[in-house]
């Protein structure tokens, strides 16, 4: 059986947790990494990193290259020229900009032939299945999500600061 040639884009704790995932896949290979900064800054000696300026040497040797860049500024510009050539992955995450981001993304895939798979990480992605589940089987309940409570307790706590 071939196996699934892999390409990781980023490097930080998400790009390192995706490399532990694929090194415990028996369907995949990591091809290499590709990192903005010199790639002998990364420090992993068993796996060949690049710059991402030579992405483009590798695109008939990688199937799915995985973006573990931010979502913040990187994504947005980086994900729509790298699914031109390959297929991808990522976790962007920045809900109120998923809309602009999918419609870019699937633009460069319709013209590239590719597919892209976006905002699959923990919300959205994991945690937002988690809530399906809970609202399929609960449908009257009440679904608070993290960020929910994170915002509610700031807003209490400037709220509280205004009462001083």
């Amino acid at each position: 059986m071939d196996k699934i040639k892999i390409g990781i884009i980023g490097f930080g704790n998400v790009g390192k947790a995706v490399l532990e995932v694929i090194h415990n896949q028996p369907d995949m290979e990591l091809v290499g990494v590709f990192t903005r900064r010199d790639p002998k800054q990364l420090h992993i000696s068993d796996i060949p990193a690049f710059h991402i300026d030579d992405v483009k040497k590798f695109t008939d040797r990688i199937d799915v290259m995985i973006l573990c860049s931010g979502s913040a500024t990187d994504l947005p510009t980086q994900g729509p020229e790298i699914a031109k050539m390959f297929n991808t992955i990522d976790s962007f995450d920045t809900h109120a900009k998923i809309p602009m981001y999918y419609e870019s993304m699937n633009n460069a895939s319709i013209e590239s032939k590719k597919v892209s798979i976006i905002s699959t990480g923990w919300d959205p992605g994991l945690f937002s299945i988690h809530r399906l589940y809970g609202e399929a089987f609960l449908p009257q309940g009440k679904t608070y999500t993290f960020w929910d409570l994170v915002l509610a307790k700031d807003i209490l706590k400037q709220f509280e600061l205004f009462l001083v």
